[in-house]
């Protein structure tokens, strides 16, 4: 029990480094951030995909064909609604937002997996939601009254923030839902191989986002110093080190865990991402987060556990015909 918490504890470390990328380049394009970060992940996949090989020689056309969807929603797509959303209304708030992903998760699939894997009871549900709402708000407010007395703020770019941050929570809710379906039809393949197939799959895909937006650039003239920008150093260090920490170390951490603890626990545990990004964003600010965002913070907390807590009742059964 022990080692598994550890492993999740440095999981959530691990996995809160993708909320500092676009606040250490805020002057780099959050579609650059994203194709950059794949692309390191895709690289790394590559001597990974050695020892899986057998494995994914036994993955059909439809199976590369889901993977490469899950890619590209799961990962492109909310990776750049994430970094868009963080450089428009700051660190606290998107995180706080992604911070609701395990309630989310749990409302969408209280009816679509009924069957499969039980029902939660909104009246329990209830009180969590609540919670998260509330601290939202909190978090909400904290940066609302910054941007007030900031006379060169401009409140439609943290709106767009908060909007785009949402779109982030709607990839990352498909993303799981699809992911265990095709992981529960294919009880006897590898989660480790598939995993290194979705990995697979994200190197093109960055590679065709990166041509495209060079592309883009040059057509209109840009003024961003394209392939790396103006801080190329900086820019390829902080992408390869998400790319290997957040994309390969967290989700290899986590899978210890989940390994070690049982299921209410480790969903539990997921808050500690929520926990490292909103340290790493007031550590960049060079101060103490406000009391009412510590407020918010703690409500945050406290929604997800209670939630997770709620243990699902098995759906009723239909009684065949004599």
């Amino acid at each position: 029990m022990l080692i598994g918490i550890v492993y999740a504890l440095i999981a959530g470390l691990f996995w809160g480094l993708v909320f500092v990328g676009p606040l250490l380049l805020p002057e780099y394009p959050a579609a650059l951030q994203s194709v950059g970060r794949y692309l390191a992940f895709g690289l790394i996949a590559l001597p990974l995909a050695w020892f899986d090989r057998i494995e994914l020689r036994r993955l059909s056309r439809g199976d590369w064909l889901e993977a490469l969807k899950l890619s590209a929603i799961g990962n492109v797509l909310y990776y750049v609604c994430l970094a868009a959303a963080i450089q428009r209304a700051g660190g606290p708030l998107p995180t706080m937002i992604i911070g609701t992903l395990p309630v989310v998760i749990a409302i969408c699939a209280n009816r679509r997996n009924a069957r499969r894997d039980g029902t939660l009871p909104w009246r329990k549900l209830a009180p969590s939601l609540a919670l998260i709402g509330l601290g939202v708000a909190c978090v909400n407010q904290v940066e609302l009254a910054a941007l007030r007395s900031d006379p060169a703020a401009d409140p439609w770019r943290y709106l767009s923030g908060a909007a785009l941050a949402l779109v982030a929570v709607a990839c990352w809710t498909w993303y799981p839902l699809r992911n265990a379906d095709w992981l529960r039809d294919h009880t006897g393949r590898s989660p480790r191989a598939w995993a290194t197939a979705q990995g697979l799959v994200t190197l093109p895909l960055a590679e065709a986002g990166y041509a495209l937006l060079w592309g883009g650039m040059t057509w209109s003239a840009s003024s961003f110093a394209m392939p790396l920008g103006p801080r190329p150093g900086v820019f390829v260090a902080l992408m390869c080190a998400i790319g290997l920490f957040a994309s390969w170390l967290g989700t290899l951490c986590w899978n210890q865990a989940s390994q070690r603890l049982p299921t209410a626990i480790a969903g539990q545990l997921i808050v500690f991402e929520t926990l490292a990004a909103l340290a790493y964003a007031f550590a960049l600010r060079s101060h103490a987060p406000p009391l009412l965002t510590m407020f918010g913070i703690a409500l945050l907390i406290a929604g997800v556990v209670l939630a997770v807590r709620v243990q699902p009742k098995p759906a009723a059964q239909t009684r065949p015909v004599a």
